[in-house]
């Protein structure tokens, strides 16, 4: 029964599109789960937040930083 798809599932698996399996859901298999908390641990996946977005613009341009090196 763990490897039957859901009944009325309307959601696909979404990572491979797949019809997702109750063992798994909201995934197919276990490698699509994998591969989803592989995107999360290493930062495949990122929710903004105002200091993130605020850092980005107050930090100086990267040809400020090479202004006189490398010449």
């Amino acid at each position: 029964m763990d490897d039957v798809p859901l009944a009325g599932q309307t959601r696909p698996c979404p990572i491979c599109g797949k019809p997702a399996i109750q063992k798994f859901r909201p995934f197919c298999s276990e490698r699509c789960s994998l591969v989803d908390l592989g995107r999360w641990l290493g930062d495949g996946y990122r929710i903004p937040t105002a200091e993130s977005l605020k850092d980005a613009s107050d930090a100086p341009s990267q040809g400020a930083e090479e202004d006189g090196e490398g010449e």
